[in-house]
């Protein structure tokens, strides 16, 4: 009769039956009245979201001190009424040290144990096997409970990071996985909340032990070792160790066909997007969601693509959707704000980013979009305080520090600045728009060579990650201005010519994170350039073309007076012809131009974006949204010069 109940009590249970589950369950414990029935009574009450009455049955049958599983299960109870205090005085508040050693000696006791009895390594007959045998099951329990023991950890580092100590979380996370490398769920809590630099998740992973998950034999635990440490690659920082992060991908999608699998993909997707190959990225997020479309992993890289790349549309019918099926989701307000916030609505885009935070403290992209919208109103005050708190809840991440850095030179506060640039830079050394922003500081602060070679890194680095030059341009103009502060005016030349010729290829489209504002700001300077260099005409030429596109610019108007000035009476031969000899017909030649220069601009107007800024950051977290426009590379334009 028990042997029957147990097996109707597990197909009820296959079959989500629950009543009827619990209905067997409690008679099997009237009939057995046997410890492990009453824990899987508890667990079932525990599925159907009863969890007092779990908790009250765990408690009246005294199995709180029965097991490591037990005591689990009542904590998970508590969590789930959110009753933190409650959680950890069962759990405890501190990880026990034992823990930490035992863990692994007794696993590969258990290796060994089970190797020497596959060997037939017992000598003393019936007797000798059958206290082999319990030493063994022993061993088992033993990994069992540890297992526990590390979900418990687990369980003590949601509570800390539900009562905001973030610290202590990391530490319990970090503790379960070194006890126990096959509890995902802690390590996947510091990866996706950040909560650890690149460098130190790089050495958390080196120095968790792979090789002590049971298995039945030495080639299959080295394999199982290595399939598992490559699993765990793929979710840690893409800004370090990429080559690393490519085999790890390239072995799991080649010899265990995870090509196609979707965390793969996401990684994949998360490593285009720092490089700022938003369309490569939006294509495998998008070819993911057409097969699950309410796959909310995706939903933070898919949203920022979309954004970069200018698609309110596809953002629309995608919000809607997602607030139609899924409303108590935070992502589904997170797609709301970033719709808004694309078709620049400002205060409708915080009010969703602020509703998708509440709903999920913890969801780094809604901090960062919220932070964004007092950005890009000028609120900067306000916007300090908004990544300020990002930065506390993330602090594994650098792009709250950064954020927090380039909202102080918005404000001329260059030490402030330079302070949160720093810290940034210590966690993250190879982001190129950090170094572009640290190199702004420097330009700021006259120092030009450490500029100009923070410049060079950001543009290198860039290359090495094959990002689209595009989103480079600013920086590249950067490097340009500090040419010319420094004097180097064929250099300066070049770099502003690379500008312009990028910002104008034929290939680049509307999306593209250029502007016409920007590119009268790069003829002027061109202009300025080589009106220093003596190249007289042609810096007239330049100055003319940009006046073409801004016709009020104060700049390229007092530049090229001063140029007119320098050549009346007479042409040195440029581009307006030798028939010129007076300054009315020069002036007469000058209108002409400027008005081509005009009509030539209007007619690329609609299939050209910015020429210069770009390079926006936007988090996912790691997802990255876009602080708009070329401020948030901080082009730079001299006005005493």
């Amino acid at each position: 009769m028990q042997r029957f109940l147990k097996e109707w009590r597990q197909d009820a249970m296959h079959k989500h039956q629950y009543d009827s589950a619990i209905f067997i369950g409690d008679k099997l414990l009237a009939l057995t009245n046997d410890p492990n029935d009453a824990f899987w009574l508890a667990q079932l009450h525990f599925q159907t979201g009863n969890y007092s009455r779990a908790l009250t049955f765990l408690a009246k049958h005294k199995l709180l001190d029965h097991s490591p599983s037990c005591r689990y299960l009542a904590a998970h109870c508590c969590v789930k009424q959110s009753k933190f205090e409650d959680a950890l005085a069962i759990l405890g508040d501190k990880t026990p040290g034992h823990l930490l050693g035992n863990a692994n000696k007794s696993r590969r006791k258990l290796q060994h144990t089970s190797g020497n009895a596959r060997n037939g390594m017992h000598r003393k007959g019936s007797s000798r096997i059958e206290k082999g045998g319990q030493s063994e099951e022993q061993e088992r329990e033993a990994t069992s409970d540890s297992k526990y023991e590390a979900a418990m950890c687990f369980l003590r580092g949601v509570c800390f990071a539900k009562q905001n100590s973030y610290d202590r979380a990391k530490e319990c996370y970090m503790d379960a996985v070194r006890i126990d490398v096959q509890c995902f769920e802690a390590f996947d809590q510091l990866m996706k909340n950040s909560l650890l630099p690149p460098d130190e998740e790089w050495e958390f992973l080196e120095s968790l032990d792979f090789d002590s998950m049971t298995t039945d034999g030495t080639e299959t635990a080295q394999e199982v070792a290595n399939f598992t440490k490559m699993l765990y690659t793929t979710r840690l920082s893409k800004y370090k160790n990429s080559a690393e992060f490519s085999n790890a991908v390239d072995s799991l999608s080649q010899h265990y066909k995870l090509d196609t699998n979707p965390d793969l993909l996401l990684s994949k997707a998360e490593l285009l997007f720092t490089q700022c190959r938003f369309k490569q990225a939006l294509a495998i997020t998008t070819s993911v969601l057409a097969a699950d479309q309410y796959n909310f992993s995706f939903l933070p890289l898919h949203l920022a693509c979309l954004h970069e790349l200018h698609q309110p549309n596809t953002l629309f019918l995608l919000a809607h959707r997602l607030a139609d099926t899924y409303p108590d989701e935070p992502a589904t307000w997170l797609a709301v704000g970033v719709y808004y916030l694309s078709i620049s609505q400002i205060a409708e885009a915080r009010r969703f980013f602020s509703k998708a935070s509440m709903m999920n403290p913890h969801f780094g992209p809604a901090w960062i979009g919220f932070a964004h919208t007092f950005a890009l109103e000028g609120e900067h005050d306000q916007a300090v305080s908004a990544y300020g708190t990002a930065a506390r809840l993330f602090q594994g991440t650098h792009l709250p520090q950064l954020f927090l850095g380039m909202q102080h030179l918005q404000l001329h506060n260059l030490t402030l600045a330079h302070e949160y640039l720093t810290t940034a830079y210590k966690l993250c050394s190879t982001d190129p728009l950090l170094l572009n922003e640290t190199g702004v500081v420097f330009y700021h602060l006259d120092h030009l060579p450490e500029a100009i070679n923070l410049f060079h890194q950001a543009l290198a680095i860039a290359d090495e990650i094959d990002s689209d030059p595009t989103f480079w341009l600013a920086t590249r103009a950067n490097l340009g201005h500090a040419y010319r502060r420094q004097h180097q005016w064929s250099l300066a030349l070049g770099e502003f010519d690379e500008v312009l010729r990028q910002g104008s290829a034929p290939s680049q489209q509307a999306d593209s994170n250029s502007s016409t504002t920007g590119r009268h700001h790069i003829l002027a300077a061109k202009g300025l350039v080589l009106l220093e260099m003596g190249r007289t005409w042609e810096a007239i030429g330049s100055l003319h073309e940009a006046l073409g596109v801004c016709p009020q610019d104060p700049v390229a108007t007092d530049l090229l007076a001063r140029a007119l000035e320098e050549n009346v009476g007479g042409d040195e031969g440029g581009e307006f012809g030798d028939e010129i000899r007076t300054e009315d017909q020069l002036e007469e030649a000058m209108e002409v131009k400027r008005q081509e220069m005009m009509r030539r601009e209007a007619r690329k107007t609609g299939r050209r974006g910015k020429v210069v800024g770009g390079g926006d950051s936007a988090g996912a977290g790691r997802a990255r949204m876009s602080e708009g426009g070329e401020d948030s590379m901080m082009v730079m334009s001299d006005g005493d010069e």
